[in-house]
Formats: structure tokens, sequence, C-alpha cells
């Protein structure tokens, strides 16, 4: 009973370094997003930090537009960092995980 309570700490300190490998990993795998004509470019990591914007000098000319286009755009490509990080570090937790009834539930 003792090896088997030693096995699963084992196993939890080890997604807990598999959590951590993926949230470092995470901050270097990048997600380009544009407006849909182009003007406005963001990238963002999946770790959901902005990383560049590059606005078209036309849109300077129209502070509420360009607002408008930063919310759009930032927001269209924090979501695909979010499905991102939320799949990497599910899986990366579930699989260092012991075998315990229900837990796989937990990181659906």
């Amino acid at each position: 009973m003792f090896g088997d309570m030693m096995g699963m700490m084992n196993k939890i300190k080890e997604a807990q370094e598999n959590v951590e490998k993926t949230k470092a990993r995470l901050k270097t795998v990048l997600i380009d997003e544009q407006s849909s004509d182009g003007l406005l470019k963001v990238t963002v990591s999946a770790a959901r930090e902005v990383k560049s914007i590059d606005i078209a000098d036309e849109l300077l000319e129209d502070k509420e537009q360009l607002e408008d286009y930063l919310v759009l755009t930032l927001n269209k490509a924090i979501e695909k960092a979010s499905d991102i990080n939320e799949k990497e570090l599910g899986a990366a937790a579930k699989d260092g995980m012991p075998d315990i009834p229900g837990l796989d539930n937990m990181f659906k």
C-alpha cells in the first residue's frame, strides 16, 4: 500500500513538471490574427500574451475604428490562444496523473 502511495505521489509530481514544461513551451507558440481587410495584424502567444501589433497607417486616422479593430482582432487571437492553452495543459496534466477512478472526468 505504501508503495502504491509513493508511486501515485511520483506520478503527481511528474504531472506537475509536465504542466510547467508545457506552460513554458506555450509562451513560444505564436498565433497570428488579422482583421478581415488586413489593416490590423496581431500576434499573441498560446500563453495569451500579446507579442506584436501592426497597424496600417490609414487606421491611425480614426481612433474609434482602430479601437474596434483592436478589440475584434485581439479577441479572435486570444480565443484561439485559449483553445490551444486549455488543450495542451489538459493533456499534460492528464498524461501524468495516476489512474484514479473518476479523475479522468476532471480533464475533459
